[in-house]
């Protein structure tokens, strides 16, 4: 049975898939898309549904392996370059229901609180090392849309392998209180090494790029985190300096 086509960048699906590309279009939609075979298989293998796959006819055969049981439609590569992010597009999209938030009770276990980081880039390489270390609680506050097409390209797909939970500060302090977790906040100076924190049951909490954490949200916290830098820097970058805490944290 042939494949539908669509060869207009007008075509009415197209434009939908468009608005994607934005915070409001996904929020409308509660749907975002993923780029790029690897991404696509990553995120197809997860718990979140996937609704459709868009490729080019090139790569159909690697659409049919993403999608045995969902729609693929083929559509020209003018159509691919409009419905993608990507100024190279790999020839594959897919788009993907934007799954529920998790009840409080997701949040029993050790994890990672991102607090006011704007950069996609860094949020997403902060969830791929959280997958890959089996962490699975991921706590976003005032931070940049975690369904941004460049999130999900920089955590791989591996967002699929975590639970993402928004909430506000106050909601964190009341609810790690109430579960007995304790919450550690990287900070650039003054902290503990993180092989010194004994105790396991623990959210790392790692501040914006530009700021950090206010000395309210350290305060809060039970213990401060410093990793020791010899070199004369000033700080990692927020990514680097996250994933180099969280598998220390985790490897003890």
């Amino acid at each position: 049975m042939p494949y539908p086509e669509i060869s207009s960048v007008q075509n009415e699906t197209i434009k939908q898939i468009v608005q994607l590309h934005s915070a409001k279009g996904r929020t409308q939609h509660r749907q975002f898309i993923a780029q790029g075979l690897r991404v696509c298989t990553t995120l197809a293998q997860s718990n979140i549904k996937l609704v459709h796959t868009y490729a080019t006819k090139e790569m159909l055969a690697d659409a049919q392996s993403i999608a045995s049981h969902t729609p693929i439609t083929l559509v020209t590569d003018a159509v691919m370059r409009k419905i993608s992010t990507s100024t190279t597009p790999a020839g594959i999209i897919c788009i993907f229901d934007i799954p529920s938030i998790p009840a409080w009770d997701m949040l029993i276990t050790p994890g990672l609180v991102l607090v006011g980081l704007s950069d996609p880039g860094n949020i997403g390489t902060l969830i791929r090392t959280a997958a890959a270390l089996a962490i699975k609680t991921i706590i976003l506050i005032e931070t940049a849309d975690v369904w941004n097409p460049k999130v999900i390209q920089a955590s791989a797909g591996t967002i699929g392998m975590v639970n993402i939970v928004t909430c506000s500060w106050q909601e964190l302090i009341a609810h790690t209180r109430n579960k007995k977790i304790s919450l550690s906040a990287l900070v650039v100076r003054d902290g503990k090494k993180p092989q010194d924190i004994k105790n396991k049951n623990t959210l790392l909490v790692v501040g914006s790029e530009a700021h950090g954490l206010t000395a309210e949200q350290q305060a809060d916290c039970d213990q401060l985190i410093t990793l020791p830098m010899p070199g004369k820097t000033e700080s990692f970058n927020a990514a680097i300096a996250g994933s180099i805490a969280l598998y220390l944290l985790v490897s003890q």
